[in-house]
């Protein structure tokens, strides 16, 4: 399987914005924010997309999902709130081979989003 930028951005061989960063999952701003807070999340352990998620270990899911709560604090977003959107296949617009959550808040967002 190819390399793709989360993986390099994991590496250290392409540096990102972190805005957070544990053992289990890393942090940081998208360079195409959609939102005054647009922050994508990524697992340490890698899988190419929720669908995966049945193969994979139920901790790892957690650790996952604890970083997306996690990241959200650390960015101040639980009082006003925030979105988690994952991207899932090619109809979906997931544009990379690995899973991630956005987050995105900082104001009022709009239902239904597309």
């Amino acid at each position: 399987m190819e390399d793709t930028i989360f993986d390099k951005i994991l590496a250290g061989e392409i540096p990102a914005d972190t805005v957070f960063e544990n053992d289990h999952v890393i942090a940081f701003r998208d360079i195409s924010p959609q939102a005054p807070e647009h922050v994508l999340v990524v697992p340490r352990n890698r899988m190419t997309s929720i669908a995966e998620a049945p193969d994979h270990d139920p901790a790892v899911l957690g650790h996952f999902l604890q970083g997306i709560a996690l990241t959200a604090e650390r960015l101040g977003l639980e009082e006003g709130g925030y979105r988690v959107v994952f991207n899932t296949g090619r109809d979906a617009q997931q544009t990379v081979a690995y899973i991630h959550a956005h987050i995105l808040g900082g104001r009022k967002l709009q239902w239904p989003p597309g």
